[in-house]
């Protein structure tokens, strides 16, 4: 009988007729190799080392909404106010020593105690480099938290869907803001200070009047408004709730102005009021530009009621 050599049974036949040994498949790989290193019978390692996680970027609660997941919180607050404070010694410092060692100001005009033209205008320019370097501390503080633009990180955004366009509120939000003006001048007319506030002698030059209504109206909304409703408040409002959110950052920028308007607690109180009510208006849309517009009509039509209470002769 023949026998097929492709077959297994008839290899094997044929390795036995030739007493060749018959290996298994396991006969050809290294006992070592088919048993782990650890034992064929040992358990497998236990109590291994968890791997964290990493931490997640924002902890915010459910129910926040997007224009208050800001990546900033109170211990950035806590330094913008410490160095607020520190920086405005230094500059107003600085600005008065450069007045009298390079511009030939009189020393005793610039650091007397009386509100002189030379001291005013020193202090309306300290102003504005500290308006400059609060915005550059903002800018440097999101620079290294977020890779977004800096606008629309500090709140400079669009409405809430569902509310239109800023642009085609533009019009709108300025109107309310000289309504607004309208209104607290009305009730400002009934808490008038028998004292000359500090405001009062700050604008007695016209040069100071001038700088004052350019800063007033071009630098003081959008420095402001990104301060207090872009950066302070969604902090605020995140921690504490939207109500105190307002009520709080309003009171606050009522309270910062309480240095130029000393003395006249009803015009404070007034200006606690537009606080709150800027803030609100931020917090109804989403956004600070709509209480910059509002803001900015506000400050616009105040800064045209003074200029012509003075044309017409009535400032001394």
């Amino acid at each position: 009988m023949a026998y097929d050599n492709h077959s297994s049974s008839g290899a094997a036949s044929a390795r036995a007729r030739s007493n060749e040994p018959v290996y298994s498949a396991s006969e050809d790989v290294p006992p070592s190799a088919m048993e782990s290193p650890m034992g064929p019978h040992e358990p497998a390692p236990q109590n291994l080392p968890d791997i964290p996680y990493p931490p997640p970027a924002q902890p915010y609660r459910a129910g926040i909404s997007d224009d208050l997941r800001v990546p900033w919180g109170w211990m950035e607050l806590a330094l913008f106010v410490i160095l607020g404070v520190i920086g405005s010694v230094v500059v107003t410092w600085g600005m008065a020593q450069v007045a009298v060692r390079f511009f030939g100001a009189n020393s005793s005009e610039v650091f007397g105690a009386t509100m002189s033209t030379t001291k005013s205008v020193v202090v309306l320019i300290s102003q504005a480099v500290l308006d400059g370097l609060a915005i550059l501390y903002l800018y440097l503080m999101l620079l290294a938290r977020t890779p977004e633009p800096f606008w629309p990180s500090i709140g400079w955004r669009e409405m809430r869907p569902g509310t239109g366009k800023i642009r085609d509120s533009a019009l709108q939000f300025l109107a309310g803001g000289a309504v607004l003006a309208i209104v607290v001048s009305f009730a400002g007319g009934f808490l008038n200070s028998k004292e000359t506030l500090p405001i009062e002698e700050l604008l007695q030059a016209r040069v100071s009047i001038v700088l004052f209504g350019i800063l007033g109206v071009l630098v003081a909304p959008l420095v402001e408004e990104t301060i207090f409703r872009g950066f302070l408040y969604p902090v605020i409002a995140r921690r504490l709730g939207m109500a105190a959110g307002i009520a709080l950052t309003g009171t606050l920028f009522g309270l910062m102005h309480a240095a130029q308007l000393w003395g006249g607690w009803g015009q404070i109180a007034l200006l606690i009021l537009v606080g709150v009510v800027l803030t609100w208006v931020r917090a109804r849309t989403g956004t600070v530009a709509a209480s910059y517009l509002v803001h900015l009509g506000y400050n616009g039509l105040q800064l045209v009621g003074y200029l012509i209470y003075v044309v017409g002769g009535s400032h001394h």
